[in-house]
């Protein structure tokens, strides 16, 4: 046991709980804390950033990438505030993280002071865990009942800090539940259960795997799986890469950030196997199928539809004992004309890709992205239709991974995601992809990536409009009034903030864009850089509804369909499949 201040164990306990990084501005009703992490720097990095809620979103991103729990911090008042983007990030996405947040003296409170406000009710929504300190003395163990409780309920911990208390000397002893409770117990899938739907996949014409995240680490037991039962395979959007995306039997995902032969594909189906998902546009599909449900969530199950089979277990689990069972199909027709749709899919893709006659293209800048990128690279992803091209066109095939924000859809995530990327894999390239409209929200903090030498590669696809919203305005027939952006030049923004900006607007600069960011990279470059892909404003495909098949859609639905997207050279899955007998 030891003498020290309060704050100064505090950071002990975060330590303890292997947290080398955390973010957030300094204030007044911080400066205890700041005083810690300035004796605690040879330890802990403390990352200056110059929003919160840029802060908020790099500690969610830090689990998505490492698993391990991510740490921000906001003062009393307005910096507590700006957290709540981070915060509800971490929230819908069952994200375990921990907000350290101010709050005036205790003598203070209730008096109306400066910057007071009552922070326990205004976090009740977003956190799992939600306390004030009182005393000194209880603070080191309310820190580690935090975060213990972040882990366990996955989502966010909240712990309000009177500057007083921070300040206080107290009796420390090291925490020893530290790093006990993070471990999240197996849910096992009963073998009776498993042994129906085996059988309800061999009673099945066109059996379908469909995954979420809830299959991450199950790369190998998803292709076996695949193999075995001769069963197409889709994933949710975020779940993009768990089974390599250059899988032929991958079909890609259902949706706006889909496929077409994710659609098609999932359309078909007489039987599809969600495992481990929790698809909230599931409800949508036709009611036609035979569902069986695997999640380790008892929550989960029936949650989004009504399914045949419900498995309450783990995602891996349950796919191993499939393969256990021995039960190995032939490769059907279905199988086999999925594989062909997807490869139709890739070939149009390339094609719209090289196809320079309009203008620059998305799909041409996230080709670059893709050839340049390493087979380790890490990317960090913002909403909107930068989110469509990436899940599209990134090569999630190997050692990669990327961070976006599905569930609640927050703008700006892809800068904050790739700070956290860059710190938690300085040896590995990392990349941030946005739009104009969601880079211009964050921005600022080029000024993080250059004050602390992270070379991030920032492509931000810039079309002077929010294109996603545009889009569903057109869908709806509605006016698209409040969608058009004042044109900026984000190279030179990169220039003054400390970073190296490129502005493109063709093939040819861009290829030597990126044959200098290639060079910039070999050569040791620690400053970050912006790449501001002046692109033309093209809707890009709708694959949340594909009217292609001719036994279901009348012809000029099909063609208004072709026409508005250029897609042509692409069958529907029904004339692939007749083409097969």
């Amino acid at each position: 046991m030891s003498k020290m201040t309060t704050s100064r164990a505090l950071v002990k306990v975060l330590e303890s709980w292997d947290v080398d990084h955390l973010y957030g501005i300094t204030a007044g009703s911080l400066n205890n804390l700041l005083n810690a992490l300035d004796e605690e720097k040879d330890n802990i990095k403390y990352v200056q950033v110059r929003h919160e809620e840029v802060g908020a979103m790099a500690a969610s991103a830090d689990h998505k990438y490492t698993g391990k729990i991510g740490v921000a911090f906001g003062s009393a008042g307005p910096g507590a505030t700006h957290m709540f983007n981070g915060l509800y990030d971490a929230k819908e996405d069952n994200t375990p993280m921990l907000a350290l947040v101010g709050q005036v003296p205790q003598p203070m409170m209730n008096t109306r002071f400066f910057q007071e406000m009552d922070e326990l009710p205004t976090f009740a929504d977003v956190s799992v865990y939600n306390r004030q300190a009182s005393t000194a003395k209880q603070i080191p163990k309310i820190i580690d009942e935090a975060i213990r409780t972040a882990y366990q309920k996955k989502g966010p911990a909240v712990v309000i800090l009177p500057n007083d208390l921070l300040g206080t000397e107290i009796d420390y002893e090291p925490i020893k539940t530290a790093n006990v409770s993070s471990s999240i117990k197996t849910v096992h899938p009963k073998q009776a259960d498993v042994d129906e739907a085996v059988k309800m996949i061999k009673e099945a014409k066109h059996p379908v795997l469909w995954y979420g995240r809830g299959a991450k680490g199950a790369r190998d037991e998803i292709v076996k799986v695949s193999d075995q039962f001769s069963m197409p395979v889709l994933s949710t959007a975020p779940a993009t890469g768990i089974m390599p995306n250059d899988n032929l039997s991958y079909m890609g995902a259902r949706g706006r950030l889909g496929s077409k032969p994710g659609f098609e594909v999932s359309q078909a189906a007489d039987l599809i196997i969600m495992l481990g998902n929790d698809f909230p546009f599931a409800r949508f599909m036709p009611q036609d199928k035979q569902i069986i449900q695997v999640n380790n969530n008892l929550a989960d199950l029936g949650r989004q539809y009504q399914a045949n089979l419900t498995i309450h277990g783990d995602a891996k689990e349950f796919l191993e004992m499939l393969i256990d069972s021995g039960v190995k199909l032939p490769k059907s027709d279905f199988l086999k004309a999925a594989r062909l749709d997807r490869e139709n899919w890739l070939k149009w893709l390339d094609s719209i890709a090289t196809d320079y006659d309009e203008g620059l293209r998305a799909e041409t800048v996230l080709k670059a992205v893709a050839d340049h990128s390493k087979s380790d690279a890490v990317y960090g992803l913002d909403v909107g239709n930068n989110t469509m091209h990436s899940i599209r066109q990134l090569p999630l095939n190997q050692e990669q991974k990327f961070a976006m924000s599905p569930w609640f859809g927050t703008m700006g995530f892809g800068l904050p995601a790739s700070i956290s990327a860059k710190l938690s894999y300085p040896d590995r390239q990392v990349w941030s992809i946005s739009g104009d409209g969601g880079f211009a929200m964050v921005m600022q903090d080029l000024l993080t990536q250059a004050k602390y030498n992270l070379p991030v590669i920032n492509v931000v696809l810039s079309n002077d409009r929010f294109g996603y919203i545009e889009h569903e305005d057109a869908q709806s027939d509605i006016s698209d009034y409040g969608t058009k952006l004042y044109e900026a030049d984000f190279a030179q923004v990169a220039d003054g903030l400390g970073g190296h900006g490129f502005k493109v607007s063709g093939q040819d600069e861009l290829d030597a864009a990126m044959e200098e960011v290639d060079r910039m990279q070999a050569e040791g470059n620690t400053k970050p850089i912006v790449i501001d892909a002046k692109i033309k404003a093209f809707d890009p495909i709708d694959t949340s509804f594909v009217p292609l098949d001719p036994e279901q859609f009348d012809q000029k639905t099909i063609d208004d369909y072709k026409k508005r997207y250029n897609v042509y050279g692409q069958p529907a899955l029904s004339e692939i499949m007749k083409s097969l007998k």
